[in-house]
C-alpha cells in the first residue's frame, strides 16, 4: 500500500469542519485505491496565534516541506481583526504560500447541471461553464515592497507596490498554456496593459509564450471589461491566467456561476515533488476550498464541504496523478447533487438543506460504489 503524507491545517471558523470532510473522502478513496493517507494536525492562522502568539510557526513550515501534500481549510476571522496586518491570520496563509513556492493558484469553475438555476444568473448564461482560473500567488502586490500606511502631522498616506519580474510571469502563463492543451485549447490573458507597466510587461511576456503554443488561442482582455464578460458569457473562457490580485477578485466573482462560494475548490502548486524521500507524489501542492472562514455559521453543522470535498479531487489529480479517483470524487459530488442533495447555501425556498456530515454522508456512498 502507498503511503501518502499529508498534513492538516484546519484553520478557523468551518474550517475545521469542511476539512474532516475532505478527509473521509481521501480514506474512502485509499482503501479503494491502494492509498494510505498518513495525516498528520497543525495549527495556522487565528487557532496558532492564540496557541503560540503567531499565525504561522517555523516548526509548521518544516512539517509542511516534509510533507506529500498540504490541505487547509480556512483562516481568519473578526476576532483577530484589530491586529497589526503583519499579524493577522492571512499572514500565516501568505507567508506559507511563499515559503513553500507555491506560486501558481488554480481555481477550476465548473457549473453543475443540477445548479444551473441556483444562481442570480440565468440558466441559459450559465450552463455548461467550465473554466479555469490560473493565479500568480507569490507576487505583485501582496508581497511588494515598499507596503506601508504613515500617519505624519499633514496627513495620512499609504503605498502598496505591484512588482512582477519576466521570469514570474513566462512560468505561469507557460502553466496556462500547458493546462489548454489538455482542454479547450484557449488561454485568455487577463491584464490593465491600458495603464500599469506591469501588465505591459505581463501582455508582452503572455505574447512571446502564446507563440510557443500555435495549437492554443491566445487573447488579451482587460480586467475590468473581463469582470463583465465573466457574468455575461462566461462559456467564452477555457483558461484564465492573470496576477495575484486580479485572480484573487476574479475567482470569487466566478464563484456565483457556480451557485455558491462553498462550491470552489482550489490547488496551489509548486511544480516540484516534495521533498520527503520516497514520496510517491509527482508535485507538490497545498490545496484548499476558496472560501472564507465563515466565523458566522462556525459549529453550527451546516458549512457546504463542496469546495473541501473538491480540493480532495485536485490532490488526487495533481500530486497523485490519479485522474480515475480524481474523476469518481467529482462525479460523486454530480450525483449528489442531481439527486436533490443541497447544503444550506444552494437550498432553494421550501427544501430542506442537509448539513455538513449528512451531505459529505450523500457523497461518501456515491463514492464508495463508484470505486468499488
Amino acid at each position: 500500500m502507498t503511503e501518502v503524507h499529508v498534513l492538516l491545517l484546519p484553520g478557523d471558523g468551518i474550517g475545521p469542519e469542511v476539512l474532516a470532510a475532505a478527509r473521509r473522502v481521501l480514506e474512502v478513496v485509499g482503501n479503494q485505491r491502494g492509498y494510505r493517507f498518513v495525516f498528520a494536525e497543525d495549527l495556522v492562522g487565528g487557532a496558532a496565534i492564540d496557541a503560540y502568539g503567531t499565525p504561522l510557526r517555523d516548526e509548521t513550515i518544516a512539517r509542511a516541506l516534509q510533507s506529500d501534500a498540504v490541505f487547509l481549510g480556512a483562516v481568519g476571522g473578526p476576532k483577530w481583526d484589530h491586529l497589526p496586518k503583519a499579524t493577522r491570520p492571512e499572514a500565516g496563509l501568505l507567508r506559507l504560500r511563499k515559503e513553500l513556492g507555491l506560486f501558481a493558484n488554480l481555481r477550476p469553475v465548473r457549473v453543475f447541471d443540477a445548479l444551473a438555476d441556483a444562481t442570480p444568473l440565468k440558466p441559459e448564461v450559465v450552463r455548461g461553464v467550465d473554466l479555469i482560473v490560473v493565479r500568480e500567488l507569490t507576487g505583485g502586490l501582496y508581497f511588494g515592497q515598499p507596503s506601508e500606511l504613515r500617519r505624519e502631522p499633514s496627513g495620512r498616506w499609504a503605498v502598496d507596490t505591484l512588482p512582477y519580474r519576466e521570469e514570474e510571469i513566462a512560468r505561469i502563463v507557460d502553466l496556462a498554456f500547458q493546462l489548454a492543451r489538455q482542454r479547450r485549447h484557449k488561454v485568455t490573458s487577463v491584464d490593465k496593459a491600458n495603464v500599469l507597466n506591469t501588465s505591459a510587461l505581463w501582455r508582452e511576456v503572455a505574447t512571446e509564450i502564446g507563440a510557443r503554443y500555435p495549437d492554443v488561442t491566445l487573447e488579451h482582455q482587460l480586467v475590468d471589461s473581463c469582470a463583465m464578460r465573466l457574468v455575461a458569457r462566461p462559456r467564452d473562457f477555457d483558461v484564465l491566467v492573470m496576477e495575484n490580485l486580479f485572480g484573487d477578485i476574479l475567482s470569487d466573482e466566478a464563484a456565483v456561476l457556480a451557485g455558491s462560494l462553498g462550491m470552489l475548490p482550489s490547488a496551489s502548486l509548486h511544480g516540484r515533488p516534495p521533498e520527503r524521500p520516497g514520496s510517491p507524489v509527482r508535485r507538490f501542492g497545498l490545496y484548499e476550498p476558496v472560501h472564507g472562514s465563515a466565523p458566522d455559521i462556525a459549529g453550527k453543522g451546516i458549512a457546504n464541504p463542496i469546495g473541501a470535498i473538491l480540493s480532495a479531487a485536485m490532490l488526487l489529480r495533481w500530486s497523485l496523478d490519479d485522474e480515475p479517483a480524481a474523476a469518481a470524487v467529482e462525479q460523486a459530488v454530480d450525483v449528489a447533487l442531481a439527486s436533490g442533495a443541497r447544503t444550506a447555501d444552494l437550498a432553494r425556498p421550501g427544501e430542506t438543506p442537509l448539513g455538513t456530515e449528512a451531505f459529505t454522508g450523500r457523497v461518501l456512498e456515491e463514492l464508495d460504489r463508484l470505486l468499488g
